[in-house]
């Protein structure tokens, strides 16, 4: 089989050391919790021959480049319609898996936040996440407040999600080579099922904060709630970094009664 050319356009870079790959594999450690597993952007399998060597898991990969999913049809014909040709970011999860999952894969780097967001908006199923991002994007996931790092995907992630920072990868794994260094995260779906506030609210709250992050919360979400609505809650005259997810969420409370 000749083999698959790496495309600027789709962020690849192919891993190619294989023990790399093999911790990557290995960080699925929360099988007893589901039996199937979605590999995004699988290449030329590195991680697939890993992945469908272990008999605990049934493995699925999705990959959107076709030159891959040829290239993948015949390396695996044994995998049917669990290889599926298509955008991660578009698909339907749940018409493909009725019971909880975990997802792995090496991320193309230019779409790792809308590759969190789909995770996150899927929580309730994706029970567990071992990916390879741009190590300042898995700093920043796994970032605690008061940090430079820390920001909205640190507060979404983490109210929903153990995290875990892993290892990091020297970009001299990976063909072509990217500019940065890698990491490696782990996530762990935790307990919280709903939230003790308004759910959509404390979403549209950490953006706001974040989104004008200089500012202090009082100048941050006026366009959330009013100027002349706020009281002199100490939350307030903070900036959204200085807030940990549980003060979000007695923010966003605080805000609801605030509206009423």
């Amino acid at each position: 089989m000749s083999l698959v050319k790496a495309k600027k356009h789709l962020g690849q870079h192919f891993l190619t050391d294989k023990n790399i790959a093999a911790k990557i594999v290995n960080g699925l450690v929360h099988t007893d919790k589901y039996k199937q597993v979605l590999e995004v952007g699988p290449g030329m399998g590195i991680l697939s021959d890993l992945l469908l060597e272990r008999n605990d898991i049934e493995t699925h990969l999705i990959d959107i480049d076709v030159e891959s999913y040829h290239f993948l049809q015949k390396k695996y014909p044994q995998l049917g319609d669990r290889l599926i040709n298509g955008d991660f970011l578009a698909l339907d999860l749940s018409s493909i898996f009725k019971e909880k999952y975990a997802i792995i894969g090496n991320f193309p780097y230019n779409i790792s936040s809308q590759i969190l967001f789909k995770i996150l908006e899927n929580r309730d199923n994706v029970v567990e996440m071992v990916g390879m991002f741009q190590k300042e994007v898995a700093e920043r996931c796994a970032s605690k407040s008061g940090t430079k790092d820390y920001g909205i995907l640190s507060v979404l992630i983490q109210t929903y999600y153990d995290i875990e920072y892993l290892f990091t990868v020297k970009p001299g794994t990976f063909n072509p080579p990217p500019k940065v260094n890698s990491g490696v995260i782990r996530l762990s779906r935790n307990n919280v099922e709903t939230l003790p506030c308004d759910e959509k609210l404390f979403w549209r709250t950490v953006k706001a904060g974040f989104n004008q992050r200089r500012k202090t919360l009082r100048n941050a979400l006026s366009g959330v709630v009013p100027k002349d609505k706020m009281d002199n809650h100490l939350f307030f005259d903070k900036r959204a970094e200085q807030l940990s997810v549980a003060d979000f969420i007695e923010l966003t409370a605080h805000l609801t009664a605030l509206s009423k």
